[in-house]
């Protein structure tokens, strides 16, 4: 069976008209290396967590925009004007559902920061301002050069028997990190400075999120490959679960 796969969306205005869009990058990673079918789901509240029924696994796609800091219990707000409240509306629910149904959840950038909130955990707005950190933003340049591996990350746990190694190179583009882990989160990687670069979801058959972008030349690293093979595996025996139990 082809498994498919949800893709929240983002909130997009583009003239007088509002989109919902995500980069067809992910959509791409999918089919190319998780052997999957990727359905948009638009950023339309809860209810949209009818489809899924219809879903053998969600990704969690990134994006430019931040989880607004009130899904977390921050009064302060350090990036005003750049949040998605329809996606935040859509997609916090959407996990938790997601995870209490078994359903596989692959988290990227922005989506593993969704993943923590969902789960009662806190960010850092602005990693770069703390002492000590790195500059986990891509910076300036080609999409090409913004994308570059720019740091190791050091794996243990659930990721580390994914991938099989215990320390890769990964991009680089986000400004929120993960503050405190949410309820059954648990920290399975992180880069040189402390910060935290993959959780997995204690007790999920498959629910891991990375602060890297892995979706990008996904068959070019075959660490990259393997993590979206693996959610293929993962979304395939979902589904083939579901339908023998029907």
């Amino acid at each position: 069976m082809t498994p498919i796969i949800g893709l929240p969306a983002c909130a997009k205005e583009a003239g007088e008209h509002l989109f919902a869009s995500t980069p067809a990058r992910y959509g791409k990673a999918l089919i190319g290396a998780a052997g999957a079918l990727p359905v948009l789901i638009p950023p339309e509240g809860e209810a949209m967590l009818a489809v899924l029924d219809r879903l053998d696994g969600l990704l969690l796609p990134g994006s430019p925009s931040n989880v607004a800091p009130a899904h977390y219990g921050d009064e302060s707000d350090l990036t005003p004007g750049r949040h998605d409240l329809a996606r935040d509306g859509t997609v916090l629910p959407l996990i938790r559902a997601a995870l209490a149904r078994g359903l596989p959840v692959l988290a990227i950038c922005r989506g593993i920061q969704e993943l923590n909130v969902a789960l009662g955990g806190t960010l850092h707005q602005q990693v770069q301002c703390l002492p000590g950190r790195l500059d986990h933003r891509g910076g300036e340049g080609t999409a090409a050069e913004r994308y570059r591996p720019k740091h190791a990350v050091a794996l243990e746990g659930g990721i580390a028997d994914l991938l099989g190694r215990g320390e890769i190179l990964v991009n680089s583009l986000h400004e929120q990190a993960i503050d405190r882990p949410g309820e059954g989160v648990i920290v399975e990687a992180r880069a040189p400075d402390g910060t935290i670069e993959a959780v997995r979801v204690a007790g999920g058959s498959f629910a891991f999120g990375v602060q890297w972008h892995p979706e990008w030349d996904v068959l070019a690293f075959p660490d990259r490959a393997a993590l979206f093979a693996a959610f293929g595996r993962a979304a395939r025996a979902y589904g083939t679960g579901l339908r023998k139990a029907a």
